[in-house]
């Protein structure tokens, strides 16, 4: 089931999964225990997600699905704290000075990105979404 579910991202999930990973790598090496940063960051989420659940409305919040407002909600949440945590230790946008942490979130995407062949290929090389 989930070796499926990943030969199935589309194109624009398998860039968030990366987005997520390279995130999760630089806050790791960046981590800053400030309670007063992950609240802050917590609030600009609970602000802007909810900004963009409602502006991404149909008529009908129902059809919305779980991962997709959890989406709305974690992205504003990873931008805030990412910049609060990079803030003025030499980032370029989402780059880190040192080479060495770039390199260890480019390698952990690029195992990512190797996972979601091994499982495209596991699945019968079905890719994208399931045909209708």
């Amino acid at each position: 089931m989930l070796v499926r579910h990943f030969a199935r991202l589309p194109t624009g999930l398998i860039i968030l999964w990366c987005f997520l990973i390279w995130y999760l790598v630089m806050a790791a090496l960046h981590f800053e225990p400030s309670l007063p940063l992950w609240l802050n960051a917590l609030a600009m989420s609970a602000l802007i997600g909810t900004a963009l659940v409602l502006s991404a409305r149909d008529g009908d919040a129902s059809g919305q699905g779980f991962w997709r407002v959890f989406r709305l909600y974690a992205i504003p949440f990873c931008v805030a704290s990412f910049s609060a945590l990079v803030h003025d230790e030499g980032f370029y946008a989402m780059f880190a000075p040192e080479w060495s942490s770039n390199l260890l979130a480019l390698g952990a995407c690029l195992a990512f990105l190797a996972w979601i062949v091994l499982a495209r290929r596991l699945s019968g090389g079905k890719s994208s979404a399931p045909s209708k």
